[in-house]
């Protein structure tokens, strides 16, 4: 399938949606000042360094040449480096604190397909080990540690993973290490990605680790249906993150808030909270807006409203696991649309791998406080499931102004729950008996 039809059908849609009442609503509601905007009176060209943007001649020393320069020189305010329209191959790089990445409409930087230039790093202390195999992982395409003040910008120039060796390597099971993401930060602050399009990631997209204040927003992200695992955004362990204004077509969930896997998050204890999703328009055969499965750290206060899902496996999923432990919480979804979608909302604690054997039984998850509303679906084969555990109920799931239709024939199934309370007004179907119909005496009395 080409690229070109999801990026005309992300403005098709925004267009339509400008229209819409209750986009208007939140039209002017934002969390972008997070994290301030810098002007960098310093600049620098990448063919300043010898750069070419021929599609062939390999560009790391480049890359690396102007970074360290900015690194060292430390410019008052920081540096702009400009990328010029021209296709710019390169390996792996990283960046430098008082940064702004500027990509020229036309151009790409281009990740090379030649494995070995990619070297491994060590794994999260939250996970523990790769995510895919034991031991170490590929350093991401480009990637941050310990920075501040980093902006990756432009006039929508493309970011290409060239993911496809890597999707290869995973299907015919010849990995020895965990992929590598295409943006990744890790224990750094005050992140900016804006008007940039992100496409053919080996892993996950954009990945902010131990971060905060990170602002993305008006970024297109775009991977095959049938890419593994393409993640889109992945805030993990990470607070005050602010996504918004955004089209994202992968393989995968588009956002997924995550925060450590099991013993390793656990004993690393630092949770995802205070994360905005706001204004997001995309198509996927996994989730649209997920909370984990990796949640061992705990994720809480989380915002998604104003989100429009295409072709989706799940609309709404929130996804844990017997020995993931943590406490996700205040969690508040609202006006969101989704069409030819298999589940609209689903809330289970069966989801996900374990990293090894030596995982707690009895780290039993929290999951409470849920408040989901005003929610529309067409087409939607499953309105809603909900497992909870049987030794750690979930709690305090309240749902109002709910209506998901189902597809036309007899495939449609209805809600399922078991070990969950909480309450329902306005929902139809009408869901499990267990969400109660009288809010004033539930849980959800203060939502309602």
């Amino acid at each position: 399938m080409g690229l070109e039809p999801p990026i005309f059908l992300c403005f098709l849609v925004m267009a339509l949606l400008i229209n819409c009442s209750n986009f208007a609503n939140a039209e002017w509601a934002t969390c972008a000042g997070i994290a301030p905007v810098r002007y960098r009176n310093d600049k620098i060209s990448i063919t300043d360094f010898g750069g070419v943007g021929d599609g062939r001649t390999l560009n790391t020393k480049a890359f690396r040449a102007a970074i360290y320069r900015i690194g060292h020189l430390k410019r008052r305010g920081g540096t702009l480096l400009y990328i010029p329209p021209g296709v710019y191959l390169t390996g792996p790089f990283n960046l430098t604190s008082h940064l702004t990445l500027y990509l020229a409409r036309g151009a790409v930087i281009k990740a090379t397909k030649d494995t070995r230039h990619w070297p491994l790093i060590a794994p999260l202390p939250s996970y523990g080990r790769g995510r895919e195999r034991p031991g170490g992982r590929y350093i991401s395409f480009i990637h941050g540690d310990r920075l501040h003040d980093i902006i990756i910008t432009g006039e929508n120039g493309t970011i290409d993973g060239q993911g496809d060796v890597w999707w290869n390597m995973w299907r015919q099971r010849t990995l020895q290490f965990t992929r590598p993401n295409l943006v990744e930060f890790m224990n750094s602050r005050s992140i900016i990605i804006s008007n940039v399009i992100f496409k053919n990631s080996p892993f996950w997209n954009i990945h902010p680790v131990y971060c905060s204040n990170v602002v993305i927003h008006h970024v297109t992200i775009l991977a095959p249906a049938d890419s593994p695992n393409t993640d889109g955004i992945d805030p993990d362990s990470s607070s005050h993150v602010c996504i918004e204004d955004s089209y994202i077509s992968t393989g995968d969930d588009l956002i997924a808030v995550k925060s450590g896997w099991d013993e390793y998050g656990i004993a690393y204890g630092r949770p995802s909270h205070s994360i905005t999703i706001r204004r997001v328009t995309g198509s996927s055969p996994f989730s649209g807006i997920a909370v984990g499965s990796e949640t061992s750290g705990g994720v809480e206060d989380v915002l998604a409203e104003h989100i429009n899902l295409f072709n989706m496996g799940v609309g709404i999923h929130l996804k844990t696991n017997v020995g993931r432990g943590g406490v996700i919480r205040n969690i508040r979804v609202s006006n969101v649309y989704m069409e030819n979608v298999r589940k609209g909302i689903k809330i289970s604690g069966d989801v996900g791998d374990h990293p090894d054997n030596n995982f707690n039984l009895n780290a039993l998850p929290v999951l409470k406080d849920v408040k989901i509303k005003d929610v529309w679906g067409e087409n939607v084969q499953q309105p809603g499931l909900i497992h909870g555990l049987k030794n750690a109920p979930f709690s305090g799931i309240c749902l109002s102004n709910i209506h998901l239709r189902g597809s036309p024939g007899p495939r449609n199934l209805p809600w399922q729950c078991s070990d969950v309370t909480g309450a329902a007004i306005q929902v139809s179907p009408w869901p499990c008996s267990e969400l109660t119909s009288r809010p004033q005496h539930s849980e959800c009395s203060s939502y309602f």
